[in-house]
């Protein structure tokens, strides 16, 4: 247990006194503040009230002053805070939602200084004679009076400029009194709202990740300001309010005539300001408690009346059960909360004691959720619950190292979930999830390194742009990787021992390396040809990843940077002048051989020379992070194999080989031909991810040639391939009455459906249609079974007109499960009626239509679609000073909307739309979306040069393999 803090004797007497006096300053502060907000309206927003000196001019691009940067000064450190918080659920006279509240922040001076920095952002502050705050010491020290204070907007500050410097080692109490909006923006301290019976309700709810702390309250708000948290709450009574730790009292009480309960929490451990979180709300819960520890889930009562948080709570247990073991650390609190919230951008967050989530993420309906609703409330429960110790417990210094925190929860979800349910084999999953999906990303010329210098992540924005696929997916496949070579119980002794040295402190990505290494040097048995920090410094200081080329003529190897476009230019130098040290698991003919370690850049191994009928397969389970490409005799040898013994081959490797000979297609390192050949043995492949990964591939070439002539033949081909599965399942499901047991099948049945329907195999779009109508017929009764109800709604939405669409947005209005409203959401997407689709376009607007967290995926579902994407790009172009304003600054999802509306682009028309996007709209600018531009830009001239160079033989091959 780390070293929990409290407030001084003579402290705590101090702010009892100023308490008493602040609850009744946040009622003033209540009603004067339509006075206020008439008077300054720019105080919300940040700006200088007219009684504090106005912030002194500086340059305005280069720093010059402390509150110019957008660091903290290293002078002050946090030791604890008093928070009380007061948010009102109804508007006030202007229609406004507001929250009220003080604080005291206990903070040591480590340094001489006169300044006193603290983060706030959009906080109207009561003033103390002239000032935003009030300064005192502890233990008789000598205060300084504060000659001037002001607000710094665009380093989201209050600066307070003092008449002496503190005392070195001296302890100091700051008091401030505030106000802010309780606005619907979906940070810091927010609203969220739904409507029950015709009522709409309101949430106070909150998301800090990773500057909106400071939003809420004044604060030191880094990660690495940890400090002891005391929270008090104050809300209506018929509302409960929920916090990071156990409550400890609850009184009534009246203020202003207002019947008001006050609810106070227990200290929590010493912890991070992006992982505090604050609720009021009128939701219910389910709980369990054993051991001392109580498990609750919370939503909407309707909800929790349904049984809808019963798959939660019962999977919660086991989870933290197997971390607890797999940490070698107790779970730290003393509860763990999760709740489902109406409105929230991320999947869920992973605030200390209580955990954050969409509703999708979170509720689930027996009867009406589908496997893969079930699977994903289970890894995102698994993914938020490893954080628990694993940032929370231990935490990141900075942002540029969030890959460590996010990477490690991203690979060990799979393990918490395997545990959960172990018969679905969700460990094999990372593979399509994450590996191939960041391979994609990380093979551009536009990526970057999991870690970065500091100095590179400085503003919100450059933070943001850390919530990435590769911070993520990255993240996991490399710690995956170092997993499997040192193996998983030398991985697992390294992590207690940096768990346990580190608690409630902060690190940098090489302490870890230093336990690993320990570990490995008291395991005498395990040998690695060179330290953790010379093997995973290669992976993680220099962006993408190794293509290992394997001559089996010669028994040579060696290693590439692999980029997809291989005339691209890589404006990042790398020390390591992209070389890395390959861990290569293998076998020959069907038996594993010894690991073998590529060190250089060209190596000759004799074993994995051969001849004759002989094959060599390389990377075996995807157990490492590159790529493999092998002489021509032996690629023929993998695909003779897989059309005459495809089980000869794991599951993994049948995946593996299609995404790497696609990917290395694509970068011209085999031909566009020799890639397609590898889909050729799928008409007889039952098995769900060589499948999804094959389909994957072929999806380019689907995006890139769907408004052209290849489409027809392309069509032709897949339906052929296809037609086997679906009539596999169409048998055992006994003419689609039942559903396949095993949950990869499962998974396989919709995607044989789906592909079929696409690609017009007779009888497919007839059997959706007929099972919407019956739908439509009988509203009250669906027909379709859950696993089934996205594929249906899209392809009948697709074939039909204004009735079907029209149908599906008032089941939408009506859903009262989130993943019945999701499905049909990204279903409505699908018409091919061009003004159906810019009406929806329109929806996204109106937050009462479409809610603020799902309109960046909405508007990307309509650009997937070959008839929306033009309208949806439109849409952009003109709407990007508002969608850049409502999303662009902060939200971790932005990025996917430029992604999502330029994936099609592969003309010279398209690309000087794009840069002529970006020239137009440089004073807007593009906040969190900036690099996904970048590589927008990057993608669409890579797909150019691949649409010239290859669309003719793409044509040629499949009319050929259609026939």
């Amino acid at each position: 247990m780390g070293t929990v803090y409290y407030v001084s004797k003579n402290m705590g007497l101090g702010i009892l006194v100023l308490a008493f006096s602040a609850l009744a300053t946040i009622i003033a502060l209540s009603i004067a503040y339509n006075k206020e907000r008439a008077k300054n309206r720019g105080k919300l927003e940040g700006g200088a009230s007219d009684s504090t000196t106005s912030m002194p001019p500086t340059g305005p691009f280069t720093p010059k002053e402390p509150w110019d940067h957008f660091r903290l000064p290293d002078s002050l450190i946090p030791v604890s805070y008093n928070v009380t918080l007061w948010p009102r659920l109804e508007p006030n006279a202007d229609g406004i939602y507001v929250f009220t509240g003080h604080s005291t922040v206990e903070f040591r001076c480590v340094r001489d200084t006169d300044l006193i920095i603290i983060h706030s952002n959009k906080l109207n502050f009561t003033t103390f004679f002239g000032h935003h705050a009030e300064l005192r010491a502890l233990d008789e020290a000598t205060v300084p009076s504060i000659q001037s204070s002001w607000l710094v907007v665009k380093t989201m500050y209050l600066v307070l400029k003092l008449s002496s410097s503190l005392s070195k080692g001296a302890s100091y109490v700051l008091y401030t009194e505030f106000m802010g909006e309780l606005a619907d923006d979906l940070e810091g301290f927010y609203r969220s709202e739904y409507v029950k019976d015709g009522v709409k309700k309101v949430v106070a709810t909150s998301q800090m990740q990773a500057t909106y702390a400071r939003k809420t309250f004044p604060c030191f708000d880094e990660p690495a300001m940890k400090a002891v948290f005391n929270v008090v709450i104050i809300h209506r009574r018929d509302t409960v309010a929920l916090s990071n730790s156990m409550e400890i009292d609850s009184s009534d009480s009246l203020f202003d005539g207002e019947p008001v309960r006050i609810t106070t929490f227990e200290p929590t451990k010493r912890m991070s300001t992006y992982l505090l979180a604050f609720i009021v709300s009128d939701f219910g819960n389910i709980g369990s408690k054993d051991k001392d520890l109580l498990i609750r889930i919370w939503a909407q009562k309707e909800a929790i009346d349904d049984g809808q948080g019963t798959y939660a709570l019962n999977v919660t247990r086991p989870i933290l059960q197997f971390y607890e073991k797999y940490y070698g650390t107790k779970y730290p609190l003393s509860k763990s909360d999760q709740i489902a919230l109406p409105d929230f951008h991320a999947g869920a967050m992973e605030n200390w004691g209580l955990v954050t989530y969409r509703e999708t993420a979170l509720l689930y309906d027996p009867t009406l959720s589908s496997t893969g609703n079930k699977e994903r409330i289970t890894t995102v429960i698994s993914h938020e619950l490893a954080h628990m110790w694993f940032g929370n417990l231990v935490t990141l210094r900075w942002w540029n190292d969030l890959w460590l925190n996010e990477g490690f929860a991203s690979y060990v979800e799979y393990l918490g979930a395997d545990y959960a349910q172990p018969t679905w084999n969700i460990k094999d999953f990372i593979i399509l999830y994450d590996v191939q999906k960041v391979f994609a990303v990380d093979a551009l010329a536009s990526s970057y390194p999991l870690s970065r210098p500091e100095e590179e992540i400085n503003e919100p924005a450059e933070i943001s742009q850390m919530f990435s696929t590769i911070s993520y997916s990255k993240g996991a496949a490399v710690l995956r990787m170092l997993s499997e070579f040192l193996t998983e119980p030398v991985f697992v002794r390294g992590l207690n021992s940096y768990l346990n040295t580190f608690a409630f402190n902060n690190t940098v990505y090489t302490d870890l390396w230093d336990h690993l290494q320990k570990t490995v040097e008291d395991t005498p048995d395990l040998h690695i040809p060179q330290t953790i920090h010379s093997i995973m410094n290669r992976w993680t200081l220099q962006m993408g990843f190794p293509v290992v080329n394997i001559d089996t003529r010669t028994g040579s190897v060696s290693q590439k940077h692999f980029l997809l476009d291989p005339y691209s230019v890589v404006n990042r130098p790398s020390q390591f002048n992209y070389t890395w040290f390959v861990p290569i698991k293998w076998m020959k003919n069907g038996v594993e051989q010894p690991l073998y370690w590529l060190l250089q850049k060209t190596d000759t191994n004799s074993q994995m020379r051969v001849s004759g009928g002989d094959w060599v397969l390389a990377n075996t389970n995807v157990s490492g992070y590159f790529r493999v490409n092998y002489d021509l005799e032996n690629w023929d040898r993998l695909l003779s194999l897989l059309n005459t013994d495809h089980q000869a081959l794991s599951i993994l490797n049948r995946a593996q080989i299609i995404d790497d000979a696609f990917n290395l297609a694509r970068a011209k390192i085999i031909t566009t031909s020799l890639a397609l050949r590898t889909t050729k043995y799928l008409s007889k492949e039952k098995e769900y991810i060589p499948w999804e990964s094959a389909l994957r591939k072929l999806d380019y070439y689907i995006i890139m040639f769907d408004r052209t002539e290849v489409y027809g033949a392309l069509q032709a081909y897949l339906r052929k391939q296809i037609k086997p599965l679906f009539e596999y399942f169409r048998t055992v499901t006994n003419n689609w009455k039942d559903i396949p047991t095993r949950h990869s099948d499962q998974y396989n049945q919709v995607k044989a459906i789906g592909v079929a329907c696409s690609m017009g195999l007779e009888g497919c779009r007839d059997l959706m249609k007929s099972w919407y109508k019956k739908w439509m017929e009988n509203p009250s009764h669906n027909p379709i079974h859950p696993n089934l109800k996205g594929t249906v709604y899209c392809h009948a939405i697709a074939l039909g007109g204004v009735e079907e669409w029209d149908f599906a947005w008032r089941m939408f209005q009506n859903a009262s499960l989130a993943s019945e409203a999701s499905r049909l959401r990204s279903a409505m997407a699908c018409t091919k009626t061009p003004w159906l689709l810019n009406r929806y376009l329109e929806y996204t607007l109106d937050p009462k239509k479409i809610r603020k967290q799902d309109a960046i995926s909405t508007i990307s579902n309509i650009a997937r679609n070959v008839v929306g994407l033009p309208l949806a790009w439109n849409f952009v172009r003109e709407k990007w000073s508002y969608i850049f304003e409502q999303y662009g600054k902060g939200s971790f999802s932005f990025s996917n909307l430029v992604s999502g509306i330029t994936m099609r682009f592969s003309t010279e028309f398209e690309l000087q739309e794009l840069k002529k996007f970006k020239e137009d709209n440089l004073h807007v600018g593009f906040g969190s979306g900036s690099i996904a531009l970048e590589q927008a830009i990057e993608k669409t001239k890579a797909n150019m040069k691949w649409v010239a160079e290859n669309k003719a033989e793409v044509l040629k091959w499949f009319t050929e393999e259609a026939t």
